[in-house]
């Protein structure tokens, strides 16, 4: 739920971010985009509207996501596509909150995503993941390949587990049905090392979700360092950050961890973080099907290189040197390591032996001045006789490639930033709404969507309807009351007026709060004041979201 504001935008801004992520040659040129499959519940910064809240519901332009991935290959029609799902809508579960019981529902319900994509967007999904960091099921995951191919989806690609390098990896040796029908092995935050299990496999291997980090030097310096040092150290040969772009209110969990940052739909401000222009030095001289080279890329003074190659002479050599303490990423710990300044001496080989000029991007990352230089394309390096030697100083990214295409391209500056509105309102009073949900709300628990009550007499023919009524199979400890966000945390005094009408005679009820502090997966201890109103006329103030102060 990170790219919840973007989707708010007005243009030409919202076209600028999505350019700075997607665009190829422009600014991060992303190869891969990994979207949640929408299940309705808590994915860490909020709820993702599932395509079939019930058993039989189906709609296919619920959400953002949609959206997002049209805009993506808009811009790159060759993204790499992959669909992962963190909660199910209850009726999976048939009243159990496991996915697995009814294994051939679940198959039919994420193929239903993956042929709708398809049939109501022209969106080919490429890969496919089993549940976010939650367990496994040999059972299902064989069924869903069945219901895949069964449905003429054959070039869809299985991953698992999204999780940890084993049990995963341990069982597919063991069992060689399951080895068939699993393509890529993808593990989270794996700190750059993968385990022999895995390596056995002969798998293609994936950190499936990394990064994760505070976006400012010091998440550009982890970033650099794993995306080198997942090939270097553990093989990986894709590296996938969380998240994409931050998007979403700051003060829900783990605020700027994008690449980017655009969390003010309502100024137009963002702000390209370092973390894009680390991205480019790998994404700009590379694409999907190019093959990394298998050499020792260790410096010998610290720091990491990799080389890769397309196949038909073109070569590209990121190097990295990214000292210990600016480059530590959100997890795991990183064992101590030092990096010095140093002379490193490259020999190119084979058919590369013949190349004379390389062209060379550079950025150093300012810890000390503050000063960073970013993706700078710098005099293209002369190759004698096969060799070609650099000065590294700590904390720096080297480009060096035969490609000519890079770019570092710039827009506008966007508006300065500002504060959320103190005087805001909506009356939800819009026929055809772009999207389906009403602009930045967030929502935290179950899901609210524009709803047009034709019956109503008077004034709210148009309203904005929480229609989830059966707590989700869930990723998180999901609030037990449905929950929309909106506005700024620090606010203290402010007015709030608000129609609602109860849909549950007896039991129901509503509230509205304000100084919360609490969102995202943390949303169940979120104190400040809440005002309740139930169905039978009462109401109550308390202190916390548990109405236990």
């Amino acid at each position: 739920a990170t790219s919840r504001l973007l989707v708010n935008y007005q243009e030409p801004y919202r076209s600028q971010i999505l350019d700075y992520l997607f665009k190829p040659n422009f600014g991060a040129s992303l190869h891969i985009l990994k979207v949640e499959i929408g299940g309705d519940g808590q994915s860490t910064d909020g709820t993702e509207p599932s395509h079939m809240h019930y058993e039989n519901d189906e709609n296919y332009f619920r959400g953002y996501e949609w959206w997002l991935m049209k805009e993506a290959k808009k811009r790159n029609p060759k993204i790499k596509l992959i669909g992962l799902p963190w909660t199910f809508p209850a009726w999976i579960g048939k009243g159990e909150n496991w996915p697995y019981d009814y294994p051939d529902v679940t198959a039919y319900y994420i193929v239903s995503w993956i042929l709708g994509a398809k049939q109501y967007h022209d969106l080919d999904i490429d890969y496919v993941g089993i549940w976010n960091e939650r367990a496994f099921s040999s059972k299902y995951i064989k069924l869903l390949r069945y219901t895949l191919d069964k449905h003429g989806l054959q070039q869809v690609r299985i991953i698992a587990s999204d999780r940890l390098w084993d049990p995963i990896s341990f069982v597919l040796l063991l069992d060689s049905e399951l080895h068939e029908v699993v393509d890529v092995i993808g593990a989270h935050y794996p700190g750059t090392k993968t385990v022999p299990d895995a390596l056995l496999t002969k798998k293609k291997l994936w950190s499936s979700e990394d990064y994760s980090t505070f976006n400012d030097e010091v998440g550009a310096g982890c970033w650099a360092r794993i995306l080198n040092q997942n090939y270097v150290n553990g093989n990986m040969t894709s590296t996938i950050a969380w998240n994409l772009v931050a998007s979403y209110y700051e003060e829900l969990p783990f605020g700027r961890c994008g690449l980017m940052t655009a969390q003010e739909p309502w100024s137009g401000h963002y702000k390209v973080e370092a973390p894009i222009w680390i991205t480019a030095h790998t994404t700009q001289f590379t694409q999907p099907g190019w093959t990394y080279l298998q050499v020792d890329g260790h410096l010998e003074g610290g720091g990491s290189f990799v080389a890769l190659t397309d196949g038909l002479g073109n070569l590209t050599i990121i190097i990295e040197t990214m000292s210990h303490n600016h480059s530590q990423c959100i997890r795991p710990p990183l064992p101590h390591f030092s990096v010095t300044p140093q002379r490193a001496t490259f020999h190119l080989k084979g058919s590369f032996y013949m190349v004379e000029t390389l062209q060379m991007w550079h950025s150093r990352l300012g810890f000390e001045s503050g000063n960073s230089s970013l993706f700078q394309q710098l005099h293209p390096l002369k190759v004698l006789k096969g060799s070609f030697s650099l000065d590294l100083k700590e904390d720096e990214v080297y480009t060096l490639t035969t490609l000519k295409t890079g770019q570092k391209c710039r827009c506008p500056e966007p508006p300065p930033p500002q504060p959320f509105p103190s005087n805001y309102k909506d009356d939800f009073n819009i026929r055809n709404p772009p999207f389906s949900e009403a602009p930045n709300f967030a929502d935290q628990t179950g899901v609210f969507e524009y709803f047009i009550n034709a019956s109503d007499p008077g004034d709210h023919v148009f309203t904005l309807r929480q229609v989830v009524v059966q707590r989700p199979i869930t990723w998180a400890s999901d609030a037990d009351q449905t929950i929309s966000l909106i506005g700024n945390f620090k606010w203290v005094n402010m007015t709030v007026t608000c129609d609602i009408y109860i849909e549950k005679q007896r039991d129901g009820g509503v509230f509205i709060a304000g100084r919360v502090d609490n969102g995202g997966i943390y949303v169940r201890r979120t104190t400040g004041v809440f005002f309740w109103v139930f169905a039978d006329g009462t109401y109550k103030v308390t202190g916390d979201l548990g109405k236990q102060l």
